[in-house]
């Protein structure tokens, strides 16, 4: 396994449509595997094909609480099949590096998918869970986190993340 580089905003990959996967094969359980490092390393709790540069319909989630065993899985070519409820929560992102806006999402969903054996499963989810879900199938289709933003706050966002790109450059 290796750990792989994660695309940041502005990148345009992250801005893209990712194809459906046609097979899941030893080439895609890679992927997988090296995106879960790559999501545990970051640290994250979630991560989307199209952050490491890969135009697929595929992600990773564990949303285990600190200090609980792990609850990897993979989600391929899903889709939200049911929707319940509104949560506002804060969300982050590991291509929005340093920055956290609330976000509207549905609170409960079900969401159908295949696993790494090829197998169509549904999932009930709800809590951060359902908002983790939500925010990986955002990236299949080009969306960020920060693209659900009212016009104002998008505003300061771009004028904050600005400010956080060139600390960060000062700081290397």
């Amino acid at each position: 396994m290796s750990i792989l580089p994660i695309r940041h905003y502005p990148d345009p990959v992250l801005k893209l449509i990712a194809e459906p996967v046609a097979t899941v094969d030893a080439e895609l359980r890679r992927l997988a595997a090296d995106m879960a490092e790559t999501m545990y390393a970051a640290p994250g709790i979630g991560l989307a094909a199209p952050q490491v540069g890969v135009s697929r319909r595929m992600a990773v989630i564990d949303c285990a609480p600190s200090g609980e065993p792990p609850q990897l899985f993979t989600l391929i070519n899903p889709e939200i099949i049911e929707r319940e409820g509104d949560s506002c929560e804060e969300e982050g992102c590991l291509s929005v590096p340093a920055y956290y806006a609330k976000v509207d999402r549905s609170a409960r969903i079900r969401v159908r998918y295949l696993d790494l054996d090829g197998q169509t499963r549904e999932r009930d989810a709800d809590g951060l869970l359902a908002i983790c879900i939500q925010h990986e199938l955002d990236h299949l289709d080009g969306i960020l986190f920060v693209d659900h933003l009212s016009p104002l706050k998008k505003g300061i966002f771009r004028k904050k993340y600005k400010k956080i790109l060139e600390q960060q450059r000062e700081q290397m």
